[in-house]
């Protein structure tokens, strides 16, 4: 039986890495033009997506890596360079229109990209769930335990994502405006913090 300690220091972990109540902004703002169905689609799809991700990582994500020659730090790196060109165009892009958000496809694609990648399943997500199960890789027991907490945060991520449309009902279009373009600058600072830390441990530049 793992841990107590173990299990709700592996929980914070996960929990601050995918940070639920974080996404729901940036949900917020790439599904305004949806309806409340198209909208109640993306979050399920977007959520199994980011298990699905998620799940491959803590299972081959660093046999994976090393036998790319890649560094985690380096994986941290491009993730947080590709997070900072989504926050850009969050900031300085034309608001997302009802025609390019609206029906099927359109949803399917936006609870993909950005929802489910890199919001949920950000490069810190990933970062995190491979070292949580690096030293013990192979131990199952171990990757099941992982898998497990990282589906409960996933539930709570899903739950919160289902209430984004009473949310949205209040807020209304100019609302999630603001919030994309707030969303962005915050989303930004999140992407360069992860490079300069990432560059911190390759020694790259002195730590701060």
């Amino acid at each position: 039986m793992p841990d107590f300690s173990i299990l709700l220091q592996e929980f914070i972990t996960l929990w601050v890495v995918i940070d639920p109540i974080g996404t729901l902004p940036v949900f917020l703002a790439v599904t305004a033009g949806l309806d409340a169905r198209a909208r109640r689609h993306a979050a399920i799809r977007a959520v199994l997506v980011a298990f699905v991700v998620l799940l491959a990582f803590i299972v081959v994500g660093q046999l994976v890596l090393e036998g790319l020659g890649l560094d985690l730090l380096s994986f941290q790196i491009a993730g947080g360079i590709i997070l900072f060109l989504f926050a850009l165009t969050m900031i300085f892009g034309p608001g997302k229109p009802d025609t390019e958000l609206s029906g099927v496809d359109a949803a399917k694609h936006a609870s993909v990209f950005p929802i489910a990648m890199p919001s949920i399943a950000s490069p810190g997500a990933m970062l995190a769930v491979v070292i949580l199960t690096d030293n013990d890789r192979f131990a199952i027991s171990h990757q099941v335990m992982t898998s497990g907490l990282m589906a409960l945060v996933l539930l709570i991520t899903l739950i919160i994502l289902l209430a984004a449309n009473p949310i949205h009902r209040v807020i209304g279009q100019t609302g999630a405006a603001v919030i994309s373009r707030v969303m962005g600058m915050i989303l930004a600072a999140v992407a360069v913090d992860a490079v300069l830390r990432a560059m911190v441990g390759l020694g790259v530049v002195p730590p701060f």
